[in-house]
């Protein structure tokens, strides 16, 4: 089992400041292979609608349904496509409620797999002084929830947190390191700057959506498709 390189440091501001540097590495000449994402489970701090980031919060009861929902529908979407578990690399975030839920999915699929790949670049974004605090909260002073932030947004900085441009900086480092197709497990942010990269998807959009947990994202040929869990999707 590997462990790929640290995510980030943090930078200590609030103001929206000149993001991390990506790497040397032309957005428009990545080709990311094909991929299938899974989202971790609920948590009792999702239910209570509070930052959670880098914090290392379990999934619930419900957020294990919703894993072993999806490790059903993945194994449902491999056949359908016509293809092969152990044709995948395998990535999972090192945080405790993607582990729960990568090992909850692979069960689903049932059968051999290759190992896991542990990755720090697909460590949820850190909301730094913000983890542990409400929503609601954090929303009537400082910053906005999702569905009512700007374009700007991307580039905000909490202190002691990351930037989604800080992200995307990681996350671009890790598909250029993909030599074939993959199955991830990992994070709302994660997603969101996925859909960024790979689909063009405008960032005032990205981190006004919400990503969902019960349901499988398709990436292929720079599209992705959402398929929600306990419907069948044979056709």
């Amino acid at each position: 089992m590997s462990t790929a390189v640290s995510a980030p440091s943090a930078c200590l501001s609030t103001s929206r400041p000149s993001p991390l540097p990506r790497p040397e590495i032309d957005m428009a000449e990545l080709v990311w292979p094909e991929l299938y994402f899974v989202r971790h489970g609920e948590t009792d701090w999702n239910a209570e609608g509070r930052y959670q980031g880098s914090r290392d919060i379990p999934l619930n009861n419900r957020g294990r349904g919703q894993a072993d929902l999806n490790g059903k529908l993945l194994s449902q979407l491999l056949a359908r496509d016509g293809r092969v578990a152990t044709d995948f690399t395998w990535y999972v975030s090192p945080l405790g409620r993607t582990r729960e839920t990568m090992d909850r999915v692979r069960a689903g699929v049932g059968e051999p797999l290759p190992d896991l790949t542990i990755d720090k670049r697909l460590i949820e974004i850190s909301f730094g002084i913000y983890e542990g605090r409400l929503h609601t909260e954090v929303a009537e002073k400082e910053m906005p929830i999702a569905g009512e932030r700007d374009g700007d947004f991307w580039f905000f900085r909490p202190s002691e947190g990351e930037s989604y441009e800080d992200v995307a900086s990681r996350v671009m480092d890790f598909g250029a390191s993909l030599t074939g197709p993959s199955v991830i497990v990992s994070h709302g942010g994660i997603l969101r700057v996925l859909r960024h990269l790979i689909e063009g998807f405008p960032q005032e959009r990205a981190v006004n959506w919400f990503p969902p947990q019960d349901s499988v994202i398709h990436f292929i040929d720079g599209k992705s498709v959402v398929y929600p869990a306990g419907q069948s999707w044979d056709d």
